[in-house]
């Protein structure tokens, strides 16, 4: 089950993007940016989203509209629940809300060193539309054209 995220979800939300990130600290050089982000501004603004199994936490994703497009800002699964096809879950609901939002295109953004990622997004649809240097981190930008209501 996805779920809006509520106050009482953040350090469970800071823990798991903690546990899904730190690899990536010793290659990036510093922690992602998704480890820094203000989850309780996100979860108050209403971006965040958790996926559960009955009561157990098994991860989450942020993204909002953004001018013509929804932005998928991060999506993380606990190492303990990879494998099992969440995150594509998390990903699909994210996709569905852009096209009830009458959006036509969801876009996210990733850190180039985090290799699987730039596999992982275009096998889910998503082709690359740039590289960019942003607050000392080098992101690939993905684009997947989604259609728009009922599509």
């Amino acid at each position: 089950m996805i779920r809006r995220a509520n106050p009482a979800d953040e350090a469970t939300i800071r823990d798991c993007a903690e546990q899904a990130y730190r690899r990536y600290v010793p290659i990036i050089g510093r922690k992602p940016a998704p480890m820094v982000v203000d989850f309780a501004a996100q979860i108050k603004a209403g971006h965040v989203h958790v996926a559960v199994d009955g009561d157990t936490f098994q991860g989450f994703i942020v993204f909002f509209p953004k001018g013509d497009h929804m932005l998928l800002e991060n999506v993380a699964v606990l190492p303990s629940a990879a494998g099992r096809g969440i995150g594509r879950s998390l990903i699909g609901f994210c996709e569905e809300q852009a096209r009830r939002g009458g959006f036509t295109a969801v876009r996210l953004y990733t850190n180039e060193k985090m290799v699987e990622n730039l596999t992982l997004y275009p096998r889910l649809g998503y082709a690359e539309v740039a590289r960019r240097t942003e607050h000392g981190f080098s992101r690939v930008y993905f684009e997947k054209i989604i259609g728009g209501p009922g599509a």
